[in-house]
């Protein structure tokens, strides 16, 4: 583990290659999975905040679930709050453009720029964050459906918390993550 402030960080994270490629898998973690994206529950109230511009990007099934079942749930499992999915599965902001999954939080943020690019989970993936009293653990989540977002990722020489950059900074800030870049270059050093 590499230790960056209250943060304990997989070596997955340093070391795997990974950069998404959405035109290869064509969006598919956004309806794969047991349950919708996990929500902050400081993420509830900006949703609701923007929800109206959101909306406006939505497909019809998102809009029909997202009237009768809102946009977040508890997940039964681990009660922790998820966006609501669409009876197919797809969560409820996923919107389909030339053949690809889309995110409508993130349309809408790209045009009304309110500061929100999706929830914080899709934004990190493919690391994983979880949370312990005052330490979070950050892993690497390997999925089948992303092996050509690894291919990617080793051609182009970028490891899983480079392609992650803007997320971590967005959660943790750019000292942190030029902290997380020191770390690196020691732990790379001592190997």
């Amino acid at each position: 583990m590499i230790k960056v402030d209250n943060c304990l960080i997989s070596e997955d994270i340093v070391e795997k290659a990974f950069a998404c490629n959405v035109t290869a898998c064509k969006g598919v973690c956004c309806i794969e999975g047991d349950a919708g994206a996990p929500l902050d529950e400081d993420e509830i109230p900006i949703l609701e905040k923007h929800l109206e511009a959101i909306k406006l990007e939505m497909d019809a099934t998102g809009l029909k679930t997202l009237a009768e079942d809102g946009f977040a749930e508890k997940d039964p499992f681990d009660q922790m709050m998820v966006t609501t999915c669409k009876p197919n599965k797809e969560c409820v902001f996923v919107v389909r453009k030339d053949g690809i999954l889309n995110c409508a939080v993130e349309i809408a943020n790209q045009k009304k720029d309110f500061g929100f690019p999706k929830p914080i989970s899709c934004h990190l993936y493919p690391i994983r964050l979880d949370k312990y009293n005052e330490f979070y653990a950050l892993n690497y989540h390997r999925w089948s459906i992303c092996v050509d977002a690894c291919v990617k990722g080793e051609e182009n020489d970028i490891k899983v918390y480079q392609f992650a950059q803007h997320a971590l900074e967005r959660k943790f800030g750019k000292d942190w993550y030029a902290n997380l870049e020191k770390a690196v270059k020691d732990y790379v050093n001592k190997a």
